[in-house]
């Protein structure tokens, strides 16, 4: 392949890659206010809402599940991120969601 061909093609990737736009995490839906109630809802009830969690961990000694989503193009970085802390008897303890999406930053406004 001659130099110039490849310098080219070199060049058209370099300028193409940030245009591009990444996802990293896992797509969930944003929860509805009322979606959660503390003392109430189970696991089963937040896996059914918004799916496998993206990690799980402990948080001051409870188990907590976490979903996390995220979306970078060359302007903009848009994140949402659902922490879940779970009771002993496997309902919701506390639970915290936040975003920056532009739907959900109107809609919790």
């Amino acid at each position: 392949m001659r130099p110039a061909l490849v310098a080219v093609t070199l060049l058209v990737a370099a300028l193409s890659t940030g245009c591009i736009s990444s996802k990293f995490g896992r797509e969930f839906p944003s929860p509805e206010p009322r979606a959660i109630t503390v003392g109430k809802t189970d696991k089963a009830e937040i896996q059914r809402l918004f799916g496998e969690p993206y990690q799980v961990g402990i948080d001051s000694g409870d188990a907590t599940w976490r979903w996390f989503f995220g979306q970078r193009s060359k302007s903009t970085e848009r994140t949402k991120d659902l922490s879940v802390r779970w009771n002993g008897d496997g309902t919701v303890k506390s639970y915290a969601f936040t975003s920056n999406f532009p739907d959900d930053m109107t809609r919790l406004k």
